[in-house]
């Protein structure tokens, strides 16, 4: 109950945004691959900021 306000870790931050990216990375394969490259290696920089945490 308490936990309800706790304001999420960087890392927590990271790990959400790093799931949405995959996320859009499956859909943009399916249609334009180039895209999907992109956000590929925009997940790739997420996961190495976790990394560093």
């Amino acid at each position: 109950m308490f936990g309800l306000f706790k304001k999420k870790s960087e890392k927590e931050k990271l790990q959400e945004a790093y799931t949405k990216k995959l996320s859009e990375v499956h859909k943009a394969s399916q249609i334009n691959r180039k895209e999907a490259d992109r956000l590929a290696a925009e997940a790739e920089e997420i996961a190495k900021k976790i990394e560093k945490l």
